[in-house]
């Protein structure tokens, strides 16, 4: 039986158009089934304007759209028939497998933890952006969704992570840091020696507290910390990057000599930009939803989103939400 993922077709800054065509190409690309939720006429006016293909893909009829501004917990009632409301409901009914969108990551949040809901056991499901490293790459648990954060909900973050990492990222082992000030046992808020202990207690390789500059030079593959630490650090990350990119440009193009020193490292240039962009990603898991969940960026493009859903279909094939679970279950029975 073919994979079904539950698109929502107006989330994002550029739908529908990208969302179709990433779309179209994911069908193509990993044989699996897309259903395109928002206004139906709209849809498929666009579908037929951009001259897609429509094999695989099936639309279902939405009335508007959850906007940024508007109050996410909206997407449980006033909200619910949104293009957003009916991929999830087509989640939490079993009619697709998983939910994709580029819209507001709030209200993605309040609909992947109470429309689909939780697995057993997580206390509060975690926003977890892939970010880069020199050496390949890691997750950030939690990216925003949880800013205030129990020593527990640390643990289950690294716990979550692991598995992603492990089952999606194929990275063996993955060293799983705390996020700290310093690396020394007494450093940190009352939090983070609390969640210390319990990681040193949860089934992961954790190595200890890291600071924040060695988890960004692939220092760690997960790396453990409250929503509001975690949002600052990713906003700090993604800052940082479009400067360095804004920098080499400016250098690179600042003389003849400059523009040839380019054109001979420009193989590197391009490696290094795949390297850092985050399209080729996909989007950043919800982790402790009963069914996966991915956020896309709110600018992506085509590539963004078909990538999006192979990494949909990657959570799905390798079982990640039994291996957290059962990761989990480990927890509870040793206590």
């Amino acid at each position: 039986m073919s994979i079904k993922i539950a698109l929502d077709a107006f989330g994002g800054d550029n739908a529908p158009d990208e969302v179709i065509k990433g779309a179209a190409q994911a069908v193509k690309e990993y044989g699996v089934e897309v259903i395109l939720c928002g206004d139906e006429k709209q849809v498929n006016e666009r579908i037929k304007a951009l001259g897609v293909n429509t094999a695989g893909i099936t639309v279902k009829n939405a009335d508007g759209v959850i906007k940024i501004e508007d109050n996410p917990t909206d997407i449980r009632k006033a909200k619910l028939n949104s293009s957003m409301g009916v991929a999830f409901q087509l989640v939490k009914n079993g009619e697709a497998d998983a939910f994709i969108s580029g819209g507001s990551t709030a209200a993605l949040v309040v609909g992947g933890t109470t429309i689909i809901g939780r697995i057993k056991g997580v206390k509060r499901p975690s926003l977890a952006p892939i970010l880069p490293s020199p050496t390949s790459s890691y997750i950030l648990l939690d990216g925003g969704a949880n800013v205030e954060c129990r020593p527990e909900m640390l643990q289950q973050f690294g716990i979550m992570g692991s598995v992603y990492m492990d089952k999606i990222m194929n990275v063996q082992s993955p060293r799983v840091g705390l996020l700290n000030v310093g690396t020394e046992e007494e450093k940190g808020r009352e939090l983070e020696q609390q969640a210390r202990e319990m990681l040193l207690e949860a089934p992961v390789n954790f190595i200890g507290s890291i600071e924040g500059r060695e988890a960004a030079l692939g220092g760690c593959d997960v790396l453990v910390t409250d929503g509001f630490t975690g949002n600052v650090y990713l906003k700090t990350v993604e800052g940082m990057g479009k400067f360095m990119k804004m920098a080499l440009k400016k250098l690179f193009f600042r003389n003849i000599g400059t523009k040839i020193g380019a054109a001979f490292t420009m193989k590197g240039i391009k490696a290094l930009s795949k390297q850092m962009d985050y399209r080729e990603v996909g989007g950043s898991p919800l982790l402790g939803t009963s069914k996966p969940v991915i956020k896309a960026h709110g600018s992506s493009d085509a590539l963004a989103f078909q990538n999006a859903v192979r990494q949909a279909k990657e959570f799905i094939e390798n079982n990640v939400i039994e291996e957290i679970t059962s990761a989990l279950e480990q927890v509870k029975t040793a206590e």
